[in-house]
């Protein structure tokens, strides 16, 4: 089975040569970024590229050090169109952007024992947060394998224990999909954003709610485990709607975060 693209046309290009042009242009803008020495997970935002490309571009831009290197990417996003009970994956073989195929790692998630991590195959057919990462990947990275999870009804402890189950070394990436607030003026916002972020560098789970990210409960997870590994949480890009494209009168915040 292949998971098609859901928002191709609307979130980015469905043009595979214009969308590689935008991509990498949003990547070579970010060119301040990619000597940063690359991360073993990411926080990246999911809006359309107009609005949070150059920030994704930020979390990104690193990672063509390591392109050889890295094999697999977890990817943690939150569900915003079906109601899912836990963490679910997908029975698909392939995700499919207009860029090519990438190969799910079916063996990996079908050995991991965890009693929360569910099955919703259409849940992943209409789903932008995972998708919109996907190019990024695509353009940094060499061959990788993904393993693509979507975030419901659940805790963070789930997803700690998740993501405890596929760290591995290396060669694996966790990917944490997430915008920041929603549809507040542009100084609220900003307000808002800067406070989530000091708590995310802190590894603080506790200093931000699901009104400051939709992907609060993956975040969380990761900054525990994080705690607990003594990895250091930076920021790398800061910034909203209102500053990349649209009006400032109510924005979404994107952000930006590497974990080493």
């Amino acid at each position: 089975m292949l998971i098609q693209p859901c928002v191709a046309g609307k979130f980015y290009s469905e043009d595979p040569n214009i969308l590689r042009r935008d991509v990498l242009a949003m990547l070579a803008d970010a060119a301040d970024k990619a000597k940063i020495t690359p991360p073993k997970a990411i926080i990246a935002p999911h809006a359309g590229y107009i609005y949070s490309g150059p920030i994704a571009a930020s979390a990104y831009a690193c990672l063509t050090q390591v392109k050889d290197k890295i094999k697999r990417v977890v990817l943690f996003a939150p569900s915003h169109h079906h109601p899912i009970n836990g963490i679910a994956t997908t029975t698909a073989d392939y995700y499919l952007t207009p860029l090519g195929k990438i190969a799910i790692d079916q063996k990996t998630i079908t050995q991991a024992d965890f009693s929360d991590l569910n099955i919703a195959d259409e849940a992943f057919n209409a789903e932008h947060s995972l998708e919109v990462q996907l190019p990024f990947l695509q353009l940094t990275l060499g061959k990788f394998s993904l393993i693509p999870l979507l975030v419901g009804f659940t805790t963070p402890k789930q997803v700690e224990k998740l993501l405890e189950t596929f760290w591995d070394g290396p060669e694996t990436l966790v990917v944490i999909s997430s915008d920041l607030s929603h549809y507040n003026a542009y100084k609220v916002a900003q307000n808002m954003d800067s406070k989530t972020a000091r708590a995310i560098t802190s590894l603080n789970p506790d200093g931000f709610t699901a009104d400051d990210a939709c992907g609060a409960v993956a975040i969380k997870g990761l900054l525990t485990i994080a705690a607990r590994k003594k990895m250091k949480g930076s920021q790398v890009d800061l910034r909203n709607s209102g500053d990349t494209e649209g009006p400032k009168d109510a924005v979404v915040g994107y952000g930006a975060f590497h974990f080493k």
